[in-house]
């Protein structure tokens, strides 16, 4: 993004990330997931907090599914969860996080690095303040 500059308007900055991001391997994508806390994490702060609002509000046998599939996931694809959780209650991201199990592993790394993609984008344009 640095060697792109400048850009001629906010629209801009956010194509280009979207033509670096699918440019990016799959060791960049599991690097960008790596930096993310775990949907229901209690300890995520800043971005991450705001954005998994729907989770902290979920009575605790939500909670408790949410970690437990979380832990399946990991266990099943090798990375944390990734999911634009923007707008999303506990129990939207629990059956997205289910449905998502059943995906074969190279299907559901394009549908991570998609929705790390529309992480991205929301966290531009907040930052560009559109």
């Amino acid at each position: 993004m640095t060697a792109a500059r400048p850009f001629a308007n906010a629209d801009a900055v956010t194509v280009t990330g979207d033509i670096i991001w699918a440019a990016l391997e799959r060791a960049d994508w599991l690097e960008a997931f790596a930096a993310h806390p775990r949907i229901g994490d209690a300890r995520a702060g800043g971005d991450a907090a705001r954005e998994q609002a729907g989770a902290a509000d979920a009575d605790a046998g939500v909670k408790q599914r949410l970690a437990e599939r979380n832990r399946d996931y990991e266990d099943r694809f090798g990375y944390i969860f990734i999911v634009c959780a923007t707008g999303k209650s506990a129990s939207e991201m629990l059956a997205i996080l289910e449905r998502r199990l059943t995906n074969d592993p190279a299907g559901e790394l394009r549908v991570a690095a998609e929705e790390q993609r529309r992480i991205m984008r929301l966290r531009l344009a907040r930052l560009l303040n559109r």
